[in-house]
């Protein structure tokens, strides 16, 4: 999905945030929305919430946003006539409720040149899959597909390579025989919740560097 992308050679250092308002971009039921929600509630992430923005019409995700007493606002890719006249908007809401963090959750559209340039090393996505591996569509089905043994999900930063940002976290999960994909799927849903948070935390704190494709924290 969309990015960060430091000349060759060149380290991109990534220091404490000092904007700690956090978008959650959705388009579904908004699971992992809901895993960032608690730990903001749990003081396990040290953030807010600012505002929840779906492009899908009566996503479930605006209600758990709703239920959190946090904005939500729907933003419809279909209102527009173009990628770019979407993104303008989207970038617009984003500016509007003055964020420092996009986080991307279940979010299925592709974001391009017009939201990059205004967000693009501020934007999070979390992929259920060992990246590189089985980027896009259905992961858990081409994982199994694959006959892997060890599945997982993985965060990074977007950019204009689909799922090809550099990776801040991974959590592995063993593929059973048994497993079907929609088994397998939740299974690693389990581990998202887990480590989104733990990976937006470690992101808005700052003290890593960006070599290359590599996030790796500063000595």
């Amino acid at each position: 999905m969309l990015g960060m992308s430091p000349a060759a050679g060149q380290d991109k250092i990534l220091p404490p945030m000092s904007n700690r308002r956090i978008a959650v971009l959705i388009s579904g039921r908004g699971s992992n929305l809901q895993a960032l929600i608690d730990a903001v509630a749990a003081k396990r992430l040290d953030a807010t919430i600012a505002v929840v923005i779906s492009n899908i019409t009566g996503a479930h995700g605006l209600d758990r946003a709703r239920q959190a007493g946090i904005p939500g606002v729907t933003l419809s890719h279909r209102d527009h006539s173009s990628r770019d006249a979407f993104e303008t908007a989207l970038v617009a809401e984003l500016r509007r409720h003055d964020v420092g963090l996009v986080c991307l959750a279940g979010f299925m559209r592709l974001l391009g040149p017009t939201y990059l340039g205004a967000f693009g090393e501020q934007t999070l996505n979390i992929h259920p899959s060992l990246l590189p591996a089985f980027p896009g569509v259905d992961a858990q089905r081409q994982a199994l597909e694959h006959g892997v043994k060890v599945a997982g999900a993985t965060v990074h930063f977007v950019t204009g390579a689909l799922d090809g940002g550099p990776i801040v976290a991974q959590g592995a999960v063993p593929v059973d025989d048994s497993d079907t994909a929609d088994v397998l799927a939740e299974r690693i849903l389990e581990v998202e919740h887990r480590l989104y948070p733990e990976a937006v935390a470690s992101v808005l704190d700052g003290g890593w560097v960006i070599q290359g494709r590599t996030y790796r924290k500063l000595p």
